[in-house]
Order: structure tokens, then sequence, then C-alpha cells
């Protein structure tokens, strides 16, 4: 029993020690969330072409546009949650900041820039210095069906007319048109929503003498790999739906696909009926979604030349009959990854599990409901620290009485300890003897020992469910608790270094493994907490065991001072509540703890000694 005991032990500590020389020797540098990456002053990107078709399946390419055009007419996007613009060259949507999120808790932060332009289409009025942010943008367009001249659809070079509207809000939706000479004439509308949804027109008008061919397809394209998070509990790369299949590839995958005829390296997945394609970072998404019901061929597409990723859709070829007109109707999500809009989006316009762009993990089945229940309790609270404590109670609520079953066992195990000593001192280094009378005492006496340890393994998943729904979900970014936190998504900021803020210099930067040595201030009431709730447990008898367990609790403080503060408040709070419930039980079944010396029995000194 003490082999397993020792194992179980050792098995954690060196855990945790892989993860602290993973933490100081491999974790990524801190980058920031913002999406669009390191400034393009290091580089040098402009439009260059994709692997062009041979066929009339798949869209222009993208080098057809010149490589400046002064000035670019841009028409405005205006919006509580947007602000930006569309090029008239191509009709792209390639410049947008996402006005209700900043990049950093300072006061003058600019919004977070979701898309960027190009070197064709960088002359904007919008925003700030184009040459700040790697290309990432939408292009929409016709692929010529059999014997239609390439020229008599437009492309993402071709120079687009405003028809109707002057700004792109909500209510107000814009026209793009755009005549060939032949007869057809092209129209795209643009109409938002009051969050991050574009429902995309496109339309084919056929004044000439014959019919005419050609098929819609959307593009979303990102000029280099963007920065990343890195972490492996996070995917960021292409996100999608096939048909119900959740569809994840990262960036390093992508790069490596195999060739495929005419399309270079890319992966083709044929969407029946409902699905949905694009690339996500951490909280923020672009996605090509078409009209649920709607056919349609998602390609997942690299440059490599270019260094250009690249999703898109497209949808099947469409015939326009002589003085007829046909619309293709699909959806563009740009913007912030935020429960509530993904469900409502699920909702109407009926974007199957939209939701799942969020990356809940391999324990979904219990991240998601967890998710869900914080986030009812901070519509209640209306503060996300203060949810995350009442979360813990609601948790703790629910495990109780399996906890229960536990402590009562550990006080009845400490009841035995008496005992066990003396069978260890009668069978001396007989270890073969000493489990085997350890065993029966605890079978005469309906002890089970391994009942405390099942509290331990239903902690496990929630503790790492949490830890996911803390990491990846919007709501928790800048979410703000008491005093100094002011982002229960990132480290806590204090240091005991600089005594908390008393003294006159900076404490080291979060997220660096100084700041975690330095000790902030929830990570020593983190290590107070395991302590005295260690003081309540059985001692073990071996003294190796013994000596790991009283340094347990602040390597833990060490370790998890560079987690984000909300996973630590939850921590501490569970530990107070493990306490007060563990004391209250084990006083009820005859003992009376003292958390700051030994652990006393009030049971009569002969049932002490093990009589009967």
């Amino acid at each position: 029993m003490e082999d397993n005991n020792r194992n179980l032990i050792l098995a954690t500590v060196l855990s945790f020690l892989v993860i602290l020389v993973w933490y100081t020797v491999f974790a990524p540098e801190p980058v920031s969330d913002q999406p669009s990456g390191q400034p393009l002053a290091e580089q040098t990107i402009t439009d260059q072409p994709l692997a062009p078709a041979e066929t009339g399946t798949a869209p222009a390419d993208l080098a057809a546009a010149p490589e400046a055009i002064d000035p670019v007419a841009r028409v405005p996007i205006a919006s509580e949650a947007l602000a930006g613009s569309i090029s008239l060259l191509g009709g792209r949507v390639d410049d947008l900041l996402l006005t209700r999120y900043e990049e950093t808790l300072d006061e003058d932060s600019p919004d977070v820039r979701l898309l960027s332009p190009s070197s064709a289409t960088a002359d904007y009025s919008v925003t700030a210095d184009p040459a700040a942010y790697k290309p990432y943008y939408t292009v929409y367009g016709w692929t010529p069906g059999p014997g239609v001249d390439p020229s008599a659809v437009p492309g993402p070079g071709t120079v687009w007319s405003l028809e109707s509207g002057d700004v792109l809000s909500p209510g107000q939706p814009v026209t793009l048109a755009w005549d060939n000479g032949s007869g057809q004439v092209f129209r795209r509308t643009f109409q938002l929503d009051d969050n991050y949804l574009f429902t995309v027109s496109q339309s084919i008008q056929n004044d000439g003498d014959t019919a005419f061919q050609a098929a819609p397809y959307g593009i979303i394209a990102r000029h280099g790999r963007p920065d990343t998070q890195n972490y492996f509990v996070l995917h960021e790369g292409v996100v999608g739906m096939e048909d119900g299949t959740l569809i994840e590839m990262d960036y390093g995958d992508i790069a490596e696909l195999d060739p495929v005829a005419r399309e270079g390296r890319a992966e083709v997945f044929d969407v029946d009926s409902n699905g949905w394609i694009g690339f996500t970072d951490k909280y923020w998404m672009t996605t090509l979604a078409p009209a649920p019901g709607q056919a349609f061929t998602a390609v997942v597409k690299y440059a490599d030349g270019a260094d250009i990723y690249q999703t898109e859709a497209r949808f099947p070829m469409q015939t326009v009959q002589p003085g007829t007109q046909l619309t293709a109707d699909s959806y563009l999500f740009a913007g912030a990854k935020v429960w509530e809009v993904l469900d409502a989006y699920e909702e109407s316009p009926g974007i199957e599990r939209f939701v799942d762009a969020i990356d809940w993990g391999w324990f979904y089945f219990l991240t998601k409901p967890i998710f869900r229940l914080l986030h009812w309790l901070h519509g209640i609270i209306g503060n996300m620290g203060w949810a995350i404590i009442a979360l813990t109670f609601v948790l703790k609520t629910l495990v109780f009485p399996l906890a229960r079953k536990s402590y009562i066992s550990m006080a009845k195990m400490k009841e035995l300890q008496p005992q066990m000593e003396e069978i260890k001192n009668r069978t001396g280094d007989d270890r073969m003897k000493f489990q085997k009378e350890v065993m029966e005492l605890y079978k005469r006496e309906k002890v089970n020992p391994a009942a405390g340890c099942l509290p331990i393994l239903l902690q496990i998943p929630i503790f790492f469910s949490l830890y996911k729904v803390i990491f990846v979900t919007i709501e928790l970014r800048h979410a703000p608790w008491i005093g100094w936190i002011h982002d229960l998504s990132a480290p806590d900021p204090s240091s005991l270094l600089n005594l908390f803020g008393l003294l006159p210099y900076a404490a080291p930067a979060q997220g660096t493994l100084l700041h975690s040595l330095s000790l902030p201030a929830l990570a020593i009431l983190l290590g107070i907490s395991m302590w005295m709730q260690q003081r309540l447990n059985p001692a073990p008898t071996d003294p190796a065991q013994k000596m790991i367990f009283a340094w347990m609790p602040w390597i833990f403080m060490f370790m998890l001072g560079g987690f984000a503060s909300g996973l630590v408040l939850y921590w501490i709070t569970n530990n107070v509540i493990t306490i007060i419930q563990q004391y209250t039980i084990m006083s009820m079944h005859g003992h009376r703890p003292d958390l700051f010396g030994n652990i006393r029995s009030s049971l009569p000194a002969r049932r002490r000694a093990g009589g009967k």
C-alpha cells in the first residue's frame, strides 16, 4: 500500500517538474492577441499568385490586382462593433477593426485590428498605417464557365463602382456594380448586422443574347504565417464544419499539405448541405458560411513561393438565361468569438455548430456546461471574479456527496493510525506482512483507503476544463475582479519582490518565469490554503513521503504563480471550501482538527490504542 502511495506521489512530483522545465525552456514568448501579427517593415510581401486553375473550377489568380492604385476608392464600414472599409479594387473586405475590444488595458490602446489590406489596396483612410500589419482579407468573385472569357467575370483586380449606399451600417446595405461590356452586369450587395455577420449577395444580370455560365466563390487569404500563441492546448489556424464534422488544421499542417492537381498544396472538402470554413485566432475569427442547406466545396490552400494561407468556399456552376438574373447569397463572419453571438448565429441564420469554433478541448462535455454556468452566474453577479467564486461553490456542492465519504474515510484513517504504527513496529522490515495485516485491519474496520482519492480524480477534469474556459473564451479577456486584478485571463500582476507595489520599481513582466518565482499575492494565498488543507489529511508514516507532502504546497505556490489569475482564484476558493467541509465533518466524527498544530483525537483512550 505504501509502495503505491510512494509511486503516486513521485509521479505527481515528476509531472509538475516536467511542466516547470517546459515552462522555463520551451514555453513561447508572450505575444499580443492582436490577430494581424508583426509589422510588415521586417518583411516584403506583395500580392503574389496562387496556383492558377486550368479549368473553371477554381477562383481567379489573386495576383491579378495591380500593385497600387492611387487613390483607392473605399466604402466605409461603421457600426457599434466594427469600423473599417471595403476596397472597390476587387470589392475586398480588407480593413476591419473590432471597436469593442482594445489590444491592451492601456488607456490609449488602439482597437483590435482583424483584417488588413495587401500592398495593392494599402491606401485607406479609416485606420492607421497599413504597413504595420500582415495582409489578411476576403475576396469574392465568379469563376468563368466553359467557353466564357475569363475577362468577362470580375476578379481580384476588378475595379467596382458604388451603385447604392455610402456607408455600410446595420440596416444600411451598400451595392457594388461592374459591367463587363458583353451584356452581363455583376452586382455585390453587402449587409451588416449589429455584431459581426455580413450577408454577401452576388448577382449576375444577363442582358445578352445567350446563356451565361459562372460559379460564385469566396476567399479568405492570409499573407505570411501569423503570430500565434503556440500553446498545445489552443487551436489556431483553419477551422470549419463539414456536414457535422469539425475541421481543424494548424498553419504547420497547411504548409505541409500534399500537392493537388491544378491547386498547389491544398485540401478539398465536399460539403453536402451544412458547413463553413475560415481562420481562427485565440479570440477572433474570419469565416465563410454559405446559406444553410447550400452544397459547396471547401478548400484549404497554401502557396509556397508567395507564403499565402487561403480558405475558399466554391459554389456550383450557375447558368443565367438571357433576360434573367441570378443571385447567390452567403455569409461572412469577421469578429470576436463571443459565445452568445455565435450561439445566436446557430439559431439564425442557422450556421451549424458555430459555437464549436471556440476550442472547447478534449473535455468539451465538461467545458461547455461549465462555461454556460459561469456565463449565467456572471449575468446575475456582473463580475467575472465573483462569478468564478460562485461557480466553485456550485461545483463543490455537486461533488459533496462523494467528498463527504472521502472526509469520513480520512477521519477513520486517522483513528487507525496508532494501530498501523503498532503493526509497523511488530512486522519490522517485512513489508509483505505489514501490508497484509494493514489490509486485514482496513477490512475489519470497514475502511476504504481509496475513498479519499475519488474527489481528487473528479477534481482533475474539472480543473482542466475550467483552465480551458479561462484560457480560450473571450468573456474572460480583460475581465477585472477587485483591486489590482484587472484581467482574470492573465497572471496576477503583483509581486513580492516590490512588496506588492509598495517599493518604487516594477514587478517582473507577466508570463515570464521570474514573475512566477516572484510570488504574486494570489500564489501566496494558494500556498497557504494548500498547506492548511494538508494539515487535515492523514500524515504518511513513511518519512520520505511525509517530507514530499510537506513541500508540495510551496512547490505548487511557485509553479502556479504564472497561471491565469482566474484559475488561481478558483483553486484558492476550492481549497477554502474543502477546509471548511473537511474540518466540520472530521469534528462530527470525533476529531478536533488543529490547522496550526497537531490533529488531536477526542476519542476514548482505549479506542485510540486499538481496543474494542
